[in-house]
């Protein structure tokens, strides 16, 4: 290693260690079940410039490019000049960098010489924001505003470090849960705080002329970095499309994300022209939320020990045309923004498993997020997601209920026993389903199945998607099996839900299950390893009946 990139090394994993400490301590401070159990907080180091600098290791790449893309959005409003020490900033606007409602994006300004220079920022799904249903869920909602309160780029905090009295009002006034919220936005702000104590130590370490040299050698060893991976791939133009199964709304109507790639020596570009329009349902995304699926597509193919940072974007250019599925604009809700990035990502994989046919992979089932929730106050709410299985890869199977994801947190799915203890519901089961890999020379990853017995009445909300249109295989592989929610009433039967319903009524007693999609498979189901089909059979991820309808093999 020279001695160039052994300092970038050295600093980056300081200004990591500086964004990972502020996501514990949110996770360690936070009220909210979701973000307490499963860790789901991200951090990150930005500059005044809006360059990302670095981010939480547990960051998801949705929330680290949300928080870069909204920075300048903060700064339009708020100048640098008009800011002091010890003020913090939050906003949560989809159009302007945000993800949806719930999620609240929180900067704190670093000073140098009376100016900002850099910028902590910390981000989480908050308990509640109003809505059409409890924990930011609002699968059939026509516009934004049915989905929660809107926050442009506002004061949280005043030079003193005290809340703003009003920020604080507004905000209880538009949650069923207001004491939590304002447990997980005090937690925020202290993520923030400790953030920067660490950025100021590394401007006394390295100066401020030292510090900033250090961090424009590191990004652009990333660009470097990134630049002669990507020249390693072939050159050319690649193109492959995914389908959305429904808006929830007009069920019969299926929409589709669209993607050219061109590989040109050093550079990646990603044009999403075709991509079907914006609708008003909630299966449009915010343009941060698809940068961060083609970005983070594009780097499963590159060296996984490149950095995530400013220099890693310089060499992928991202075209998201205005007024589509990707890029939507006002009134066009955007809460659902898993279903329409999740599409890009796959059709990204799709386009440059065509480029680089050594590195397949077949498409996975997507995560599956839902949320449970009190039909009264005092509220309880409990938001989770289960994930699919992920397409078989070149030379291996998919693993089982992982999903690709870019959009999670630490844990993912918080544990049993503090969900039981929080919520009136018994888990009654998890476990993987048998078959639900798409059968192939690689199988695909098995999908889930969890069952939740209600102990008091409730309300349920489910934002699917893969359940009606499986992930195909690839070059002779089979689709993974359909997964789906599912009401068992005490007497036992059991009926189908749609993939996007809100506010389900069901009774104490009755049970609801989610199952998840399995993966896709690749290759041909005939040049299976006889070994592989018996381990499988051995394991329980393939029944007698599955080995012989689908393998031969009795």
């Amino acid at each position: 290693m020279t001695a160039d990139a052994l300092t970038a090394e050295v600093l980056r994993n300081a200004l990591v260690v500086a964004a990972e400490e502020a996501s514990i301590v949110v996770v360690r401070s936070a009220y909210s079940t979701f973000i307490v159990e499963g860790s789901d907080a991200s951090a990150a180091v930005l500059d005044a410039r809006g360059r990302l600098i670095a981010h939480s290791m547990a960051t998801t790449l949705m929330n680290s490019m949300a928080l870069k893309v909204a920075l300048p959005e903060l700064l339009k409003d708020v100048p640098p000049h008009a800011m002091r020490p010890g003020e913090v900033y939050v906003l949560n606007d989809a159009y302007r960098g945000g993800v949806h409602t719930n999620d609240l994006l929180v900067y704190r300004p670093v000073f140098i010489g009376g100016d900002p220079a850099y910028f902590t920022a910390t981000m989480i799904h908050v308990s509640d924001l109003g809505g059409l249903s409890a924990g930011g869920m609002a699968p059939l909602a026509t516009d934004i505003f049915l989905e929660g309160l809107q926050l442009p780029p506002v004061r949280l905090v005043t030079a003193g470090g005290v809340l703003e009295p009003a920020i604080e009002a507004i905000l209880r006034a538009n949650s069923r849960t207001p004491d939590k919220v304002m447990g997980d936005v005090r937690a925020l702000v202290a993520g923030t705080k400790v953030a920067a104590a660490r950025l100021e130590s590394l401007i006394s370490e390295y100066g401020e002329q030292g510090l900033a040299e250090g961090i424009d050698a590191y990004l652009d060893h990333t660009e470097a970095r990134t630049r002669a991976a990507l020249a390693e791939l072939p050159e050319g133009r690649f193109e492959a499309s995914y389908p959305i199964d429904d808006d929830g709304i007009d069920l019969h109507r299926r929409h589709h994300v669209r993607v050219a790639v061109t590989l040109g020596g050093r550079t990646a570009a990603l044009d999403f022209a075709g991509t079907d329009p914006q609708v008003p349902a909630a299966i449009n995304a915010s343009a941060s939320q698809s940068l961060a699926a083609a970005v983070f597509a594009v780097r499963c193919f590159l060296d996984p020990a490149i950095p995530m940072n400013d220099g890693c974007l310089r060499a992928i250019e991202v075209h998201l045309p205005e007024g589509s599925l990707l890029n939507a604009r006002s009134p066009h809700p955007c809460g659902g923004r898993f279903v329409p990035i999740y599409a890009a990502m796959e059709a990204v994989f799709q386009a440059l498993s065509d480029a680089v046919p050594e590195r397949a992979i077949a498409a996975s089932g997507i995560l599956q997020p839902f949320s449970i929730a009190a039909v009264g106050a005092p509220y309880w709410i409990h938001l989770s997601y289960d994930f699919g299985g992920v397409g078989a890869r070149r030379g291996l199977d998919g693993p089982d209920a992982t999903g690709v994801h870019f959009g999670v947190g630490r844990n993912s799915v918080p544990q049993v026993e503090p969900v039981e203890s929080r919520c009136p519901l018994i888990v009654e089961s998890i476990e993987t389903i048998p078959d639900s890999g798409g059968p192939g020379r690689h199988r695909g990853g098995l999908g889930s199945r969890t069952v939740y017995r209600f102990l008091s009445d409730c309300h349920v909300t489910t934002r699917g998607d893969r359940l009606r249109l499986a992930p195909p295989g690839r070059e002779g592989g089979l689709p993974g099996r359909l997964g789906g929610f599912y009401r068992r009433r005490v007497d036992g039967t059991v009926e189908r839900l749609a993939s996007k319903v809100n506010n389900v009524r069901f009774a104490a007693g009755e049970a609801f299950i989610v199952e998840t999609t399995g993966g896709g498979g690749l290759g041909p189901p005939p040049e299976r390893d006889r070994a592989a089909i018996l381990a499988d059979l051995d394991a329980g991820r393939v029944s007698p009946r599955g080995a012989a309808e689908d393998y031969g093999v009795c």
